[in-house]
């Protein structure tokens, strides 16, 4: 049976160039103050003998431990898991936060937390003793969530908040929701409808509330009452079919919708089945997600893009640069959705909204 290969270490390289294993960490790391001939022997050692930094040989400088924690919705992340209903917003926060993650010499560990728990702090605290995280990227609700800010900003952490607005410390990203709900809406008002009814997430998520704005400010602006056209629901598929039968039993029912993720359009969708409403000749959708079950639909569905991926590879970097060269400004940072128009739009007076 063959011997199973020795890994490379630290300290094989700090032999290999006669240095010390502290010298071999700051090349690794990339440290400023090694002589650039030291450089250069640690380097061809390295190259040599095919080493790969692990984390434990990264921290050795003392000031990193490569390790940036993803904080994500426990009750909702683990729904969507058991109910096999897809978990396209978690999966594409992974994929930006992992690769860019990488692309630093760095590891994205996520946990799931609730942040309703009698227990969050401590569990924060645990896993912040635990890893050491240079950084804590927080998603909503716990973007918004004082206590988690707060634990964090008595740790000295570096993190970033996506989808909040709530003052505070922390980097603060958000994707123009309220942008987006008023394209969605112009979109459809463009069309000539004007019986456009919202389904709104919880108030929990800030968000929600930015979205409904948007969609108000375009009803206003286009001289439009939406008293009654305004349902709430939790981003649940029974919820969405819920909301959706309070706005189609109305005396005078709209004749668009636009619900705020996938699982309340779908709802929606075979809600107006049922009801042998035509999709988009009878009724036009509009879904705030774009998941593949989304775009597999039918009729495939417009949708606003979330640019998730991208906001969580901006939060990592700048987590990075607030670590290696302190805070950075408070101003949140804004990266726009835009929308996807499909087979679920079309003008009130006939035809496709996707020409």
């Amino acid at each position: 049976m063959a011997r199973r290969r020795q890994a490379v270490t630290i300290k094989h390289v700090a032999a290999d160039a006669g240095v010390s294993l502290q010298t071999v960490s700051r090349v690794v790391n990339k440290e400023t103050g090694v002589r650039p001939e030291m450089m250069q022997r640690v380097q061809a050692s390295i190259d040599k003998l095919g080493y790969v930094p692990s984390i434990a040989a990264q921290r050795m400088g003392g000031s990193r431990s490569y390790l940036i924690l993803a904080l994500n919705d426990r009750e909702r992340t683990i729904a969507d898991w058991r109910a096999r209903q897809g978990t396209d917003w978690f999966d594409q926060m992974m994929l930006g936060g992992m690769l860019t993650c990488a692309e630093h010499g760095y590891r994205l560990i996520v946990e799931l937390v609730d942040t309703h728990s009698d227990h969050i702090e401590r569990e924060l605290l645990a896993a912040i003793a635990a890893l050491q995280p240079d950084g804590v990227i927080l998603t909503p609700p716990h973007s918004g969530n004082p206590l988690i800010i707060n634990l964090l900003e008595a740790h000295g952490i570096s993190f970033a908040r996506i989808g909040s607005l709530t003052d505070g410390p922390g980097i603060r990203l958000i994707m123009d929701d309220t942008r987006a709900a008023r394209i969605a809406t112009e979109h459809l008002l463009d069309l000539g409808h004007r019986r456009i009814g919202f389904i709104a997430g919880p108030a929990e998520y800030e968000l929600s509330a930015w979205r409904v704005d948007g969609w108000r400010a375009a009803m206003q602006a286009a001289g439009l009452a939406t008293d009654d056209l305004l349902a709430i629901g939790d981003f649940s598929h029974a919820s969405g079919r819920a909301a959706a039968s309070e706005l189609l039993t109305l005396n005078e029912p709209p004749t668009a919708i636009i619900a705020s993720n996938d699982q309340m359009t779908l709802a929606t969708l075979e809600l107006a089945r049922e009801r042998t409403l035509a999709v988009p000749g009878d009724l036009s959708l509009i879904s705030f997600d774009d998941t593949p079950i989304i775009r597999l639909a039918h009729p495939s569905l417009t949708a606003i893009v979330q640019p998730i991926a991208e906001v969580t590879a901006l939060a990592v970097n700048l987590i990075i640069a607030a670590h290696v060269n302190g805070p950075t400004t408070a101003t949140p940072v804004t990266v726009p959705a835009r929308m996807t128009v499909r087979e679920s739009t079309a003008s009130i007076f006939g035809g496709k909204g996707n020409t």
